[in-house]
């Protein structure tokens, strides 16, 4: 799974996470918290192309 591009719906406390790969796929639907987001994307850094 690679991930091409993610979108983030900023919100108070719950962020939702939505990534695609080349095939504009989805690859990531995510809901993380505030504290919860920097680890999850160090997580998948790797994914990216």
């Amino acid at each position: 799974m690679n991930i091409k591009r993610v979108g983030i719906d900023l919100a108070k406390d719950v962020f939702q996470v939505h990534g695609v790969d080349s095939q504009e796929i989805v690859s990531v639907h995510k809901q993380l918290r505030k504290s919860q987001m920097l680890a999850y994307f160090r997580k998948i850094s790797a994914l990216f192309d």
